[in-house]
């Protein structure tokens, strides 16, 4: 997937915020750095990932690596910290300029009280 201008822009600002979730060590893009990426990218759809000084791939070619293994697009590449972005298939949570908004859910209808607690006490006065 790839990003316009605005949509980097629009994700940088909504990531700005987050803590990286995903750690890129001494074994690089591991099958396990995979798989913890995948879940979270499935859970909030725009993750940090942090690659660690002991990394044998250089911090563009991690982002690069860990967005192709995990089908999502980098972001930001910002120091040793990067952001990722994959829109959820189904329930996507974020709105991005030039890109369909997210379905909201139907609101669901009002609780209605049962007619014999209607106040204070539980005899009705006359």
């Amino acid at each position: 997937m790839d990003l316009n201008g605005r949509q980097r822009r629009a994700l940088r600002a909504l990531g700005h915020h987050l803590e990286p979730v995903v750690m890129v060590g001494k074994e690089g893009v591991s099958q396990a750095v995979i798989a913890a990426a995948e879940q979270a990218l499935a859970d909030h759809e725009l993750i940090k990932a942090k690659v660690g000084e002991s990394s044998p791939l250089d911090r563009h070619e991690a982002a690069e690596a860990l967005a192709e293994a995990t089908g999502a697009a980098v972001a930001q590449v910002l120091g040793r910290t990067m952001l990722l972005y994959r829109r959820h298939p189904d329930e996507p949570k974020i709105d991005l300029p030039g890109l369909p908004p997210p379905k909201k859910k139907p609101a669901a209808p009002p609780k209605r009280t049962s007619p014999k607690h209607r106040g204070h006490g539980s005899r009705q006065r006359q």
